[in-house]
């Protein structure tokens, strides 16, 4: 059963999807039919756990500034390729951004950044997970679920998330 509800924000309206094991999906408004397979999607906005709450709750501290990493229990649905390709998006730090061929290296085989950017554009969790993080092999802001202007939105701001709390480390 999976249960959802949506959320605004600064890049739009997200809806989020939980499962009774963990956060399922974050969707965009501007979503392609199909490109997160979601089954048994009838389950209503209260799930048991707490998840959609817990994500809320994350996803506006991120947005305001306050957090730069996701704690939450995620339950993503995909090939055993793709699960390690969103795995290893969850190294890259936040504000910091990697290529595909680079992102495929750090997975072991950098002749697969054409996989991994398939992968990354399965990616259920945007935000959580952060395949905006990812761009082309020139710096280029590639394909994003949520679109480029969103993508770019979300680099800029851990960017001057990052830039304050370097500056508020400096002066304590």
């Amino acid at each position: 059963m999976l249960y959802e509800t949506t959320m605004s924000t600064p890049v739009g309206v997200l809806t989020l999807v939980a499962s009774d094991v963990g956060l399922r999906a974050v969707l965009w408004q501007t979503e392609k039919p199909n490109r997160v397979r979601l089954d048994d999607r009838d389950g209503g906005e209260s799930d048991p756990n707490g998840v959609l709450e817990q994500t809320r709750q994350q996803l506006s501290e991120y947005f305001a500034g306050a957090r730069t990493e996701f704690d939450l229990a995620l339950d993503p649905q995909g090939t055993d390729f793709q699960r390690a390709a969103w795995m290893a998006l969850r190294s890259i730090a936040f504000a910091e951004t990697v290529s595909y061929g680079e992102q495929a290296r750090r997975m072991g085989d950098s002749r697969k950044a054409r996989a991994v950017g398939a992968a990354n554009g399965r990616n259920p969790l945007s935000i959580v997970v952060p395949c905006h993080r990812v761009v082309g092999a020139d710096g280029s802001l590639t394909g994003f679920a949520g679109g480029t202007d969103a993508k770019s939105w979300l680099l800029n701001h851990e960017r001057l998330v990052a830039d304050a709390q370097g500056s508020a480390a400096h002066s304590n």
